[in-house]
């Protein structure tokens, strides 16, 4: 029967126990783990000049090739161990490679937290003889503690997310499981090696077997920062939004400043292109966009001091002119198959194509609040229309942007009259035209049927915007601001 893997790493972090996962894999007749293989400041073990004949120089010139030769040494099965503080370029061809075992050891954080506290102090990293343990108390420190389990956290996320989407699975284990006889056994049942451990070897003691609160100098300190921590994610706002790609294609960058704006759809979109144009005194058409990431990433290289920018909308404002622009009206930018759904599956109330004779402020604020409780449903995956980029959380769309490039200024639809202006000023132009805003919405603007619950229904739907970008209550933009769009 042939064995479904050719190497394993171990995905640990400091203080886990990765030492004696280490020493118990090493017992198993045919296993054998090269230590911290990707450890920036050596290779494989603190005390050894190379691992397979790399030298800590060979391994950071060529990682791949000191990948192979742990997959290929002798013996039925080999790998390492890899923390989140390795170096990175070894961590994603294991993870892309299913014929590598991923093993993900855990332990309590603040247990790990103190271990470590305790080991840097001490500099006893390990254990063998109990006579020879140092004891100590730290200082608990709660900004370096939770520095630590961030890291840590996005660390175990980045590798969950990337097996789920490649399709595989690891073997968890946790650090009060290292001395179960049981659990070994079936780990290396599961790695496909036949061996098996009668009995474990107790070489490696544990270092600080007491309760947390003895090993720190200021217990009720750490019990009150503790005591801030919300375990069971109390205060995290959902997301079920899809995972959207940076768009490139739909930036826009002026020909002669260097400027690039990266758009929210559903936001003040054509009025920014506008401005940018009438600032290099150009149409539209002598813009840059439509290009791909090479072109663009060519245009940041020759644009030397170049400002990455994008312009948010009041969640409420962008979900009411994406309900008048796509799903009331009937012209040929409407979404006429979602309009078509909404109607009639849904049964949103709103007219049948353009029979807008009898239409009131009333019934398009009775149309509007149905449409924005679909909102919800539809960013929370309930339903089968798609979550569009133009009804999307501005925050999701920011996310995606981020694979590519991180605007280096987010603007509010409010602030475009004065920030504009000012950005063109810091690059250069003595006089720059002021960007026109957006025409009011029809048939009827928001102002018109504004309430405190149409407000409420989009803070329900765009909860994390709203909290993200520190929006409130939406404020009409001033009149005298306003253009033809």
């Amino acid at each position: 029967m042939t064995r479904a893997f050719d190497t394993f790493i171990v995905l640990a972090d400091m203080r886990t126990g990765s030492n004696l996962l280490e020493q118990h894999l090493n017992a198993f007749e045919g296993i054998t783990c090269h230590g911290e293989a990707f450890n920036p400041n050596f290779v494989g073990l603190p005390r050894l000049d190379d691992l397979l004949g790399f030298t800590l120089k060979d391994r950071d010139a060529d990682p791949l090739a000191l990948m192979d030769a742990i997959r290929n040494a002798p013996g039925e099965l080999n790998g390492f161990r890899f923390f989140s503080d390795h170096d990175i370029r070894g961590l994603a061809p294991a993870l892309d490679d299913p014929r590598c075992a991923k093993i993900i050891l855990t332990r309590n954080p603040l247990d790990s937290f103190l271990s470590w506290k305790i080991a840097t102090k001490t500099k006893q990293w390990k254990l063998v003889n109990i006579k020879q343990r140092r004891a100590a108390q730290v200082k608990f420190d709660a900004d370096e503690f939770a520095d630590q389990v961030e890291q840590r956290q996005a660390f175990r996320k980045t590798v969950l997310r990337h097996l789920q989407r490649t399709g595989q699975t690891a073997f968890h284990i946790d650090y009060d499981e290292l001395n179960d006889l049981e659990m070994l056994n079936g780990l290396a049942a599961w790695l496909g090696v036949s061996a098996r451990l009668e009995a474990l070897d107790q070489h490696l003691k544990r270092q600080n077997p007491a309760p947390a609160l003895s090993k720190v100098t200021n217990p009720d300190e750490m019990e009150q920062a503790l005591s801030n921590y919300d375990r069971h994610n109390l205060y995290h706002i959902p997301s079920f939004e899809p995972r959207r790609g940076p768009a490139v294609s739909r930036y826009v960058g002026a020909p002669e400043t260097p400027l690039l704006y990266l758009p929210v759809r559903g936001g003040p979109e054509v009025e920014v292109v506008q401005w940018l144009a009438d600032l290099d005194g150009v149409g539209r058409d002598g813009l840059l966009t439509a290009r791909g990431q090479k072109q663009m990433r060519q245009w940041m290289q020759v644009h030397p001091g170049h400002r990455k920018f994008t312009v948010l909308r009041h969640p409420l404002a962008r979900a009411h002119a994406v309900f008048c622009n796509r799903i009331l009206s009937t012209g040929p930018n409407a979404y006429s198959k979602i309009r078509n759904i909404l109607r009639k599956r849904y049964e949103l109330p709103i007219p049948d194509k353009d029979d807008l004779g009898t239409y009131s402020p009333d019934l398009h604020r009775e149309g509007f609040a149905a449409f924005l409780g679909m909102l919800q449903s539809i960013l929370a995956g309930q339903t089968p229309i798609r979550v569009d980029g133009e009804w999307c959380g501005q925050a999701q769309t920011l996310e995606g942007m981020a694979a590519f490039a991180l605007p280096d200024l987010i603007l509010r639809e409010d602030e475009m009259a004065t920030a504009l202006p000012d950005l063109a000023h810091k690059l250069g132009h003595a006089a720059p035209p002021p960007p026109v805003i957006a025409p009011e919405d029809a048939p009827f603007s928001l102002e018109q049927i504004y309430d405190e619950q149409l407000e409420a229904l989009a803070v329900e739907a765009y909860q994390r915007d709203y909290v993200m970008f520190g929006f409130g209550d939406w404020k009409p933009l001033s009149p005298g601001l306003r253009g033809a769009g």
